[in-house]
């Protein structure tokens, strides 16, 4: 997603060596047989994209509070241990090696974007831990660019392909748009995934796609690029990517003219963008989102509640949702399970069906994604309105 320090990848790189090597293969993952169960938390709670990272340790710490209040899981209270991969693959890794060869945690929640997630992907593997991603939506996430399974790893979200058609669908049905433009991050394996996905579901529809252009992480003038863009005329744009660019290319587009619906995924999902593009600017903006705290079911109403007594008032976001569900998800397959044995969770989390949660109902498939539905909002004076839910074919 962004460019490494050496230096960092190279320590990484040694230390998972190490760890490799040392691995048995046959981790007990009992924590002890104690009265607790240790799960780590690998997020990025510094860094350009700290913003997803809080927000998701916000909604796992609500969800473990009410879990021990009500007796834990099985008896046991879950005890949580935090480490800040700093939005940076390398201290992802080092995150997970700490996890799970001195911390000793039966799972990870963790991290909030798929790069960070696959950092960590080999040290679950290997030494047998559950690494359960809220909101990593890359395919690679769960099964690796060769086809392979990985075995160990388990996300909460929908992926990018089923987004980018969700995106898709909506600007060819919903705004009928028959002409787009895509400008997306050529750095991000999230947004390449997304445009790829969105313009294959757009031309199949029989739209066409009058613009492609590219921007990269930590660019922060696009008004070259979204000129080119305004010429071809087109009558939306898909803009996929993360709120840190994205909140400056709403914004100078907006100056520059451009009127036409701008859409793009839960990427875009922080409160910063507002602060970054503007109110006004974010008029006839959508995303896709994985849950609308305007969303009625007693199920979605009741966390919000929640969330807004344990934060001054302030409404839960989808990462919030995100990572409160994670707890949910991840604290049923151990009582199901009946056990703390990572391989065991790993058995129940892949017979999960039906579960409701924040985000939706969940079943998993058999390549450790779940099945559920995608929410469509619209930004309305900053403010996130929900549009309308799309559920999986």
């Amino acid at each position: 997603m962004r460019k490494k320090n050496f230096a960092k990848m190279f320590m990484a790189s040694t230390l998972l060596a190490g760890v490799l090597a040392g691995c048995s293969g046959a981790k007990d993952s009992s924590n002890g047989g104690g009265d607790t169960i240790k799960v780590g938390v690998n997020l990025e709670l510094s860094g350009g994209v700290a913003s997803y990272g809080e927000s998701i340790g916000s909604g796992v710490k609500l969800a473990v509070d009410e879990i021990n209040k009500k007796g834990g899981v099985d008896g046991k209270k879950i005890e949580l241990v935090e480490v800040d991969n700093k939005s940076e693959a390398a201290e992802a890794t080092n995150g997970a090696i700490k996890l799970t060869s001195q911390d000793k945690v039966t799972a990870i929640i963790g991290a909030a974007t798929s790069g960070d997630t696959v950092a960590q992907a080999e040290i679950a593997n290997s030494n047998k831990t559950i690494l359960l991603t809220p909101s990593g939506t890359a395919p690679n996430v769960t099964v690796t660019d060769k086809g392979k399974l990985n075995p160990y790893v388990f996300r909460t979200s929908f992926i990018d392909p089923f987004q980018g058609t969700v995106a898709a669908n909506f600007a060819a049905k919903e705004l009928k748009v028959k002409n787009v433009a895509i400008f997306a991050d050529s750095a991000s394996d999230y947004a390449k995934g997304l445009a790829a996905s969105f313009k294959e579901t757009f031309e199949k529809s029989g739209g066409k796609v009058v613009s492609e252009e590219a921007y990269v992480a930590k660019d922060t003038d696009f008004r070259a690029t979204l000129t080119r863009i305004k010429s071809k005329n087109p009558e939306f744009i898909f803009i996929p990517g993360y709120y840190e660019e994205v909140g400056l290319i709403v914004k100078q587009a907006r100056e520059l003219g451009i009127t036409a619906p701008l859409m793009g995924a839960d990427g875009w999902d922080s409160p910063k963008l507002v602060d970054l593009a503007g109110k006004d600017a974010l008029n006839n903006t959508y995303i896709t989102n994985h849950y609308s705290s305007d969303d009625q079911d007693k199920k979605v109403q009741s966390f919000v509640s929640a969330f807004k007594a344990k934060s001054d008032g302030n409404s839960p976001n989808a990462f919030n949702a995100l990572g409160y569900d994670t707890v949910y998800l991840l604290a049923d397959a151990i009582k199901r399970a009946g056990s703390t044995d990572a391989t065991k969770i790993k058995d129940a989390l892949e017979k999960t069906k039906d579960l409701s949660l924040v985000t939706g109902v969940v079943t998993i498939d058999k390549n450790h994604n779940p099945i559920k539905s995608a929410t469509v909002l619209e930004y309305k004076d900053g403010k996130q309105v929900f549009n309308t839910k799309v559920d999986p074919e």
